[in-house]
């Protein structure tokens, strides 16, 4: 099944209870998620080339910050674009988020393009709008740092070539991981510091974040997987639900490869992946077997919503946050909504596009 585009579409479906009801505590939780944030401020004097052409500019990112603090206010829709929306929550209210989930490429090009190896000035304006803060121009609520290809493909300058990959995956782990010594701003409980994926619990749903994406080896990455076997072992053998965060996707551009007919990288070519293998994939998927997984969130294509199923995985994709994009998401112990949405206007205002929701046995 694979839905995207259409405006207003809305899909509604039960799904049988493969796994038993987890004994653990219990779940409802609302959370949002968003992708490609793409900050892209450089320095005093403006915007690298082609950003304000784009839309990756402040303002754009003031937008999408405004619209996701102001979602707390809101109710679920009955209806998106004069048809019923099928969300099970249809009509109450949103509750406060326990948090906002981010999917990938925060920065245009490795939080830097300076000369001089430093703190990335793009990674600055990343953490100017979506480090909870007090006031209008911040997030209101915690914030689940991911990268994307954006932020660890960008080298920097010859012999500091890995100078942006650490200092956004330094980033990551001084956000979120927790020693004796060291409490960070929005702690998680389980982090892997060899490849910075990380896992934490709501009540009783565990959520991983996978970074670009699970068992990722590129630009000297170490693979996850190990460590997400142990981490699914441990949290998650009781069959409670399992939500999954990465960057990268199994859409067309997600999964495209080189096309030597056509000199470029395309859903055609069956020669080097652009992004990640196959053989990635179904690794990823393997590890996933026997786990009550209920979505993945991923983020890497701009311009469409998507709502679609790999195996028995539903898979989500919403618009790039630098157009607006967003999910606001509820799992309870007897449904999940997925209500995509995107940022009007510059005060706070919200058009919600399409819906998803499926209810378990």
């Amino acid at each position: 099944m694979f839905l995207a585009g259409a405006v207003g579409f809305s899909l509604s479906m039960t799904v049988g209870g493969r796994f038993p009801r987890a004994a653990g505590p219990p779940v409802d939780v609302t959370f949002l998620f968003a992708a490609d944030i793409h900050a892209c401020l450089v320095s005093t004097d403006g915007l690298a080339p082609n950003c304000d052409a784009e839309g990756k500019t402040d303002a754009s990112l003031l937008r999408h910050v405004a619209a996701l603090n102001a979602l707390a206010a809101q109710h679920w829709p009955h209806a998106i674009g004069g048809k019923p929306s099928g969300l099970a929550s249809a009509g109450t209210r949103i509750s406060r988020p326990l948090g906002l989930v981010l999917g990938g490429d925060i920065t245009d090009d490795g939080g830097g393009q300076v000369r001089q190896p430093r703190e990335g000035r793009q990674l600055q304006q990343f953490q100017s709008r979506y480090e909870q803060a007090p006031g209008p121009h911040h997030i209101h609520i915690p914030v689940y740092v991911g990268l994307g290809n954006h932020d660890l493909d960008q080298d920097g300058p010859p012999p500091n070539a890995d100078w942006y990959r650490r200092e956004l995956r330094d980033y990551v782990e001084l956000t979120h991981r927790q020693t004796v010594f060291y409490k960070p701003p929005v702690p998680v409980a389980n982090y892997d510091p060899l490849s910075d994926s990380y896992s934490w619990d709501w009540g009783g749903l565990h959520l991983v974040h996978l970074q670009r994406f699970g068992g990722d080896e590129n630009k000297g990455a170490v693979s996850g997987l190990p460590w997400l076997k142990s981490d699914l072992s441990s949290h998650a053998a009781d069959g409670r639900p399992v939500v999954l965060f990465q960057h990268y996707g199994w859409d067309a551009f997600s999964t495209e490869a080189w096309d030597p007919a056509a000199k470029t990288f395309d859903d055609k070519g069956e020669g080097e992946p652009h992004w990640w293998s196959a053989d990635e994939r179904r690794a990823l998927l393997d590890h996933l077997q026997g786990y009550n997984v209920v979505g993945l969130f991923h983020g890497h294509e701009h311009d469409r919503v998507m709502a679609y199923r790999v195996g028995e995985i539903d898979v989500f994709k919403p618009k790039a946050a630098f157009l607006g994009g967003f999910a606001v998401v509820r799992v309870t112990g007897s449904f999940m909504d997925v209500a995509f949405g995107e940022a009007e206007g510059e005060h706070g205002h919200v058009v919600f596009t399409q819906a998803f929701s499926k209810r378990f046995d």
